[in-house]
């Protein structure tokens, strides 16, 4: 199942990648280059955080510790007159070891969002979208003094179709709404996925029909300071009352062209995954670089 999911996506992904190339290609020669319609623009960030500490005989009490996070924010549009496709992959990796222990994952994340829309000329268009939602690599809960695996990567895997209305102001700022079928994929994990009406059988496919709201916006709050923002909500006809909540914030403070400041704060909330609201804050300063 895996490796056809993977097999799926690159066959999806790398033809449109490589019409981007082609219609890049001849936007080159047909275009001025400050015309920023017909042609594939993309953006490609990486980043490092990494934090260390090391003591040889030091009196006064500690551990050697190392912690790292790897990022990148990747996206390849394009915009017509007529039609505009947007995709974005947001991607993050951490460890972290303290003396001797094993080192544990600290961040685990993969969101990849395709959004097709068509100008109707109006202050809305139509739109149709298709986002992924899992983990990188194996994730553990560190309750208790043994982990214990509780992800892995398409294990749970969250996809969702969205088709409705969106509003686009300018690059800083988009709203979406719109029907959405969501389709929850699991193989060693079942407890994603399992329907409690069912005593026999423990499912390992979920599909859910609902209603789909995606925010996302920027703020430059000074000259080098970036506040970055996006606010996922999806709930099921079902049951209208419960939603499901992701709000993703981060905030850059560049220092220099390759040094960043980054304040990163989650918030979510999905009942299937937990009943309590979940969180996650890192401060880090590492090393960025702009590819493209």
């Amino acid at each position: 199942m895996k490796k056809a999911l993977i097999s799926i996506a690159v066959a999806v992904f790398v033809p449109i990648c490589a019409r981007g190339d082609a219609a890049s290609e001849d936007a080159k020669t047909s275009k001025p280059k400050n015309d920023s319609m017909n042609v594939w623009i993309p953006t490609m960030v990486t980043a490092l955080n990494v934090s260390q500490i090391a003591f040889s005989n030091w009196t006064q009490g500690g551990s050697n510790a190392l912690a790292w996070t790897a990022t990148a924010n990747i996206g390849y549009n394009y915009r017509s007159l007529t039609w505009g496709l947007q995709n974005h992959l947001r991607a993050s990796y951490g460890r972290n070891k303290i003396g001797s222990q094993s080192s544990i994952v600290t961040d685990n994340s993969f969101l990849l969002d395709n959004v097709l829309t068509y100008s109707l000329g109006w202050a809305t268009n139509p739109f149709f979208s298709n986002t992924i939602i899992t983990t990188i690599a194996e994730g553990y809960s560190y309750a208790s003094s043994v982990p214990i695996p509780i992800a892995n990567f398409f294990d749970p895997g969250y996809v969702t179709q969205s088709l409705g209305f969106g509003y686009s102001k300018t690059d800083n700022f988009s709203t979406r709404l719109g029907l959405a079928v969501q389709e929850v994929f699991t193989n060693r994990y079942r407890q994603y996925t399992d329907n409690p009406g069912t005593t026999n059988k423990v499912e390992a496919f979920k599909f859910e029909t609902g209603l789909e709201s995606v925010t996302r916006g920027q703020l430059q709050i000074a000259d080098n300071l970036l506040l970055t923002t996006g606010l996922r909500l999806f709930t099921r006809f079902k049951d209208l009352s419960v939603w499901d909540v992701r709000w993703e914030n981060l905030v850059v403070a560049k220092v220099n062209s390759f040094i960043n400041v980054n304040l990163v704060y989650d918030v979510v909330y999905q009942k299937d995954q937990s009943l309590t609201t979940q969180m996650k804050e890192g401060l880090q300063v590492g090393v960025t670089y702009t590819l493209f």
